[in-house]
């Protein structure tokens, strides 16, 4: 039986005449829940009541804050299971997926719970005799946070533990595709004993809470996950306001293998990469660049272990990729394979949409291969986010970084090699926030700053000590004695 999931608006469930339904994409007979649809209302107020929430919480000290973070990951983590099964029903990724992300999201919060006991400022010699100085952190004050589907417990959770554990009170958007797990979170927020209106929670439309979790003149800064197109509006919208802003959005992240590689290492990481989780990472591998001497190869054992994946629910054992999130992400899979062929590119493997038996109520396509492309097809060129990989062939090393970095993105970059010198060479000349060796592209982890560059990301990074950067100003005092 669904439940209804209302807003969360200083620290009480508020309901609202319109809602949404939340539908597995693996089932779309499944109903996961409805949840309540937010008004420009429900932001003003909750703006509000961020803003006078703000001056208590942050006068609270630091490890209190901290302290209370880490109740939220004792409730999240009782309740483990359970909020992993959610995932997998609202946004497909199979069960193990989706039971790793929820346990990130509970070392997160308990990562930035440190952090409240930790986190200071400078402290440095002054040349005057008599004068001590030193700069301290403070918060903002009501931050705006704007989240996407394809990681709804992890990306929230690193977004809200360090505005919280810095002293900031906080406007959450979850995605309308995968509300359920960041609501989840404010659920453990709000048994943990987490004040009223340090948090809120407000579904709805990007039109109208969105664009006033942007407009509100409580709102200090706003952080972002999503599209490009999203993403590029957003900053438009925020700069007129002078907010601070930090984006982070897409991604044609390559893998370049190498000859020296080891064959069976270096095929498993890029089918890791490209198509768990169906491809829908930012940082999933979407262009791989093969040394010409191998490419046959590798191409070869790359179809054939493609083509043994396991596609289905992601509640069932042994399934290894779950649904397209939604009906239109399904269609962009297909849009794309279409204009690889058209553009004279050889659907290797895979390039259907899978819709009979088992698959006819989801949003279900095969992995896919696409070889003899060059890097000016758009295939090579757009994100598509899915479990469709395109290969590229390259002369040598220095050939495959040109390819590498013949792109708009670059966030995440991975090289499969044995060579020293060449890993060396590759970390120093990849253009990209997150570099990955004999590793797959997609997979970083909590404790380390996460962030790429030029069209993928702007503003300070996520993640790591690092993230209380964005959270975070500073108030430098001169002190005669």
């Amino acid at each position: 039986m669904s439940q209804h999931f209302p807003n969360y608006i200083n620290g009480e469930w508020v309901e609202s005449d319109a809602k949404s339904e939340n539908r597995n994409p693996a089932d779309t007979s499944d109903l996961v829940g409805t949840f309540s649809k937010g008004t420009a209302a429900d932001v003003e107020r909750a703006a509000d009541a961020a803003q006078a929430a703000f001056a208590g919480w942050s006068s609270m000290p630091a490890p209190a804050r901290g302290n209370l973070l880490y109740k939220v990951a004792e409730i999240l983590e009782k309740n483990l299971d359970s909020l992993a099964k959610e995932m997998t029903r609202e946004e497909g990724k199979t069960f193990p997926e989706a039971k790793g992300e929820t346990m990130r999201s509970i070392n997160i919060f308990r990562y930035f719970g440190g952090e409240g006991s930790r986190a200071g400022g400078m402290m440095v010699p002054s040349e005057r005799p008599g004068v001590f100085m030193w700069a301290e952190r403070k918060p903002l004050g009501v931050v705006s946070q704007i989240n996407p589907w394809n990681f709804p417990s992890a990306i929230p959770a690193w977004k809200l533990a360090p505005a919280l554990v810095a002293g900031n009170t906080v406007l959450l958007k979850p995605a309308s595709a995968a509300p359920l797990s960041s609501w989840r979170i404010v659920e453990a927020c709000h048994e943990a004993g987490v004040p009223a209106g340090v948090v809120n929670y407000l579904a709805g439309s990007g039109g109208e809470v969105g664009n006033g979790l942007v407009d509100n003149k409580h709102v200090q800064a706003v952080s972002f996950t999503g599209s490009c197109d999203v993403g590029n509006g957003i900053h438009e919208r925020a700069s007129k306001r002078k907010l601070r802003i930090q984006l982070e959005m897409g991604g044609k992240n390559p893998t370049i293998v190498l000859a020296d590689a080891d064959m069976a290492t270096a095929v498993g990481n890029v089918i890791n990469a490209a198509m768990f989780s169906t491809g829908q990472k930012c940082t999933a591998t979407s262009r791989v660049i093969v040394e010409e001497g191998i490419y046959d190869e590798f191409v070869g054992k790359l179809v054939d272990f493609a083509k043994g994946l396991k596609v289905g629910n992601g509640l069932e054992d042994g399934v290894q990729i779950g649904p397209a999130i939604d009906e239109a992400q399904l269609k962009v899979d297909d849009e794309y394979c279409r204009i690889a062929e058209q553009e004279g590119a050889t659907i290797a493997c895979g390039g259907n949409i899978l819709s009979d038996g088992d698959y006819a109520k989801g949003y279900f396509f095969e992995p896919t291969v696409i070889t003899d492309a060059n890097n000016d097809m758009r295939i090579a060129r757009e994100e598509v986010f899915g479990p469709v990989l395109t290969v590229l062939k390259a002369k040598d090393f220095e050939h495959a970084m040109e390819l590498a970095n013949d792109t708009e993105f670059g966030l995440s970059a991975s090289v499969q090699t044995t060579s020293v010198n060449k890993v060396f060479e590759f970390v120093k000349g990849i253009q990209a926030g997150l570099v990955t060796v004999n590793l797959p592209s997609a997979g970083v982890e909590y404790q380390l700053p996460f962030g790429g560059s030029k069209g993928s990301s702007f503003g300070p990074k996520e993640q790591g000590p690092v993230a209380l950067d964005f959270y975070t100003d500073y108030k430098t005092v001169y002190l005669k004695y």
